[in-house]
């Protein structure tokens, strides 16, 4: 005997060659962002990624070769982005303004989209009582404001993490887009119980350090190949369809020196091409928001 199977009711199925056209800024066909991601870690508690077996608590050296992204890391990454004057979509852990506040102080000076990211790590929030998510959510809206000038359009879930009332509840606290479905190439709109739309832009699963580099234990030359292979397909999928592609990264992987030189190269490749446009998530948002898709 069948059933009809549970639904989000979030989005209908529609085939991507069947969609309505359109053109990004210049008229390129092929948005590029860096989806950068800066968390912080509990000491002795929490979850995290990991180089090595979890050891009892405290797990020194596991939060240690992360702790080495916000130390280092991030510092190398900066000058790489500097050097070729990339835009970057900093999703960050609220929880990096009491631990080192100077990391983001220079993305702000940078002028880059800063996304929440949650508080920490360490934390999922999927498991929350609705009442304290919506309260993370308005907490990290506002230390973002405040610390850094602007309040966050958009949002990452620690671990993908969602509840089923997440979509409303970022709505009904002031964010206009997710990164937290992997479903497509293209922003997706939303429905949500205020009525408000929520984008879903496009987020990798696949062209993202951790799944690859700590999952699938791929080198640093190989997940740099996996970006440029990803990229020169989209670009001449994008002749068909307006695309989006992201590239998700996290410090305490590719701040590392022999990945580094890696991530410089394929990114050195991408920058060589005229046909795309490279920008934030939020400015993808606007965009086709304002297209009125």
């Amino acid at each position: 005997m069948t059933r009809p199977l549970k639904h989000h009711g979030r989005y209908d199925y529609v085939p991507i060659h069947k969609r309505p056209d359109y053109h990004f800024p210049g008229g390129k066909r092929l948005a590029v962002y860096l989806g950068f991601n800066l968390e912080h870690f509990d000491f002795g508690a929490g979850l995290g990624a990991r180089i090595g077996p979890e050891s009892p608590q405290p797990d020194v050296s596991n939060y240690a070769w992360r702790d080495y992204g916000n130390r280092v890391g991030v510092w190398r990454l900066i000058e790489l982005f500097d050097q070729l004057k990339l835009p970057v979509g900093v999703l960050t852990n609220t929880a990096l303004y009491d631990y080192c506040p100077e990391v983001l102080e220079a993305f702000v000076a940078r002028g880059d989209e800063m996304i929440g990211h949650g508080h920490t790590n360490s934390d999922r929030q999927g498991t929350m009582p609705e009442p304290e998510e919506k309260k993370l959510f308005e907490y990290c809206r506002d230390r973002i404001a405040k610390e850094s000038g602007k309040a966050p359009r958009g949002w990452l879930s620690p671990w993908l993490s969602e509840s089923l009332t997440t979509p409303d509840l970022m709505t009904e606290t002031g964010y206009t887009y997710t990164l937290n479905w992997c479903i497509d190439d293209q922003p997706v709109k939303f429905r949500t119980r205020s009525g408000k739309p929520l984008w879903c832009i496009p987020y990798p699963q696949e062209v993202n350090d951790i799944p690859m580099i700590v999952a699938r234990q791929m080198d640093g030359k190989d997940f740099a190949d996996l970006i440029i292979d990803n990229f020169d397909e989209m670009v001449t999928q994008s002749k068909a369809q307006p695309l989006v592609m992201g590239i998700a990264l996290h410090p305490y992987l590719v701040g590392q020196p022999y990945r580094l030189r890696h991530l410089r190269r394929a990114l050195e490749h991408i920058m060589t091409s005229n046909r795309i446009w490279f920008t934030t998530p939020g400015e993808v948002c606007a965009h086709v928001d304002a297209l009125g898709l």
